[in-house]
């Protein structure tokens, strides 16, 4: 499912965690060193937080899925 059709949304708390939501539930949370450093990357622009929250996640394509083989 494409980012556009179904974006991630965050929320980050007072003690400085990373809520991720995705269709109004939480998938995960991020918390110490992982947590500051996706906080000081979101922010930029929309696409390059979806990728970043995904990336968070781990619901992204890693670019190494095995394609099926190619019928004439």
């Amino acid at each position: 499912m494409p980012l556009d059709d179904d974006p991630f949304d965050y929320q980050v708390t007072q003690a400085g965690t990373v809520r991720v939501f995705r269709g109004g539930r939480e998938v995960v949370t991020v918390a110490g060193r992982a947590a500051e450093k996706l906080v000081e990357r979101l922010g930029v622009d929309d696409a390059t937080d979806q990728q970043l929250l995904a990336r968070a996640t781990g619901n992204y394509r890693r670019g190494n899925e095995r394609l099926p083989p190619h019928r004439p």
